[in-house]
């Protein structure tokens, strides 16, 4: 047997193991997910083909639409979250005493579970939480209030618990893409007499536009799928739920189980992440150079 046959046999063979977790548990569930849309199922009952009769009923409903502008409210905070990052990124990339005592510090929460999250937050807002203590003892307030039953003041404070959770995520990969770039071409261009500013928008930016855009379009999927927080602190009731809580309910709390409806849902979330990123990379596409 020759070199070249030997060479392409081990290459099949190391890749065999993964390439087969792939397709099983990656692309079968998809085309499973697929198939299950196009279905009025129950999961127990037969299926009963009803063609894009789910996907009709989700853009049909004003109640999906509540759904899916819930999700500006966490997209608003994920660019709040990026700036906050990138802003910290920057300072704490140069020289700053105790940069590594806020690094810790900034990046600690991303670190602590999300149900662990959820319920130190709702501690927080509750009517006899820490927030209305400190409004009643510093504030002279009177009356305590329930944050999470209020909208939509809650889905701003759901989406500000995930900036104190995320940012230090944002933070860490801003700072390892400032500190790729050659100090020289900092010491250059404070010789040439650029203030920070300018060293800002003509080096450190467009040396990590392909971070930003990453981290863009990880933003809008934490956007549109976020669970964890809101499933915690309120159940998504009180206008609160999102794409997959609602999803969720649908296929597995409710009684009817409507398997199709939410896997139609699911669809429909996946294809809005896709959307997303095309425009993403054509917005961030860089000219090539011969």
């Amino acid at each position: 047997m020759s070199y070249k046959k030997q060479k392409i046999i081990l290459v099949a063979a190391f890749l065999f193991v993964p390439l087969l977790l792939l397709v099983v548990f990656t692309y079968l569930p998809v085309v499973n997910i697929i198939w299950y849309s196009l279905n009025d199922w129950n999961g127990l009952s037969p299926m009963e083909f009803c063609w894009f009769d789910n996907y009709i009923e989700i853009f049909s409903d004003p109640e999906y639409f509540l759904v899916l502008f819930n999700s500006i409210y966490y997209l608003a905070g994920s660019v709040v979250q990026m700036a906050l990052g990138l802003f910290f990124a920057v300072l704490l990339s140069f020289r700053v005493r105790f940069k590594g005592f806020f690094k810790g510090t900034m990046f600690f929460p991303y670190l602590i579970n999300g149900v662990a999250v959820g319920l130190i937050f709702v501690f927080f807002f509750r009517t006899d939480g820490t927030l209305n203590l400190i409004l009643q003892n510093l504030f002279g307030v009177t009356e305590a209030q329930n944050f999470l039953e209020n909208a939509p003041m809650n889905n701003v404070l759901l989406a500000g618990v995930s900036v104190w959770r995320y940012m230090g995520f944002n933070l860490v990969m801003f700072i390892g893409a400032i500190q790729s770039v050659s100090p020289e071409l900092y010491e250059a261009a404070e010789m040439d007499g650029a203030g920070k500013l300018r060293i800002f928008f003509s080096i450190i930016f467009p040396m990590i536009k392909s971070i930003i855009a990453l981290n863009l379009i990880l933003a809008v999927k934490g956007a549109v799928s976020v669970f964890e927080v809101p499933y915690i602190m309120t159940k998504g009731s009180f206008d609160t739920s999102t794409f997959v809580i609602r999803t969720i309910e649908l296929g597995i709390k409710n009684p009817r189980r409507q398997i199709g409806l939410a896997s139609a849902l699911s669809m429909v979330l996946f294809l809005i992440i896709m959307a997303v990123t095309a425009i993403q990379k054509l917005l961030f596409k860089e000219k090539s150079e011969d």
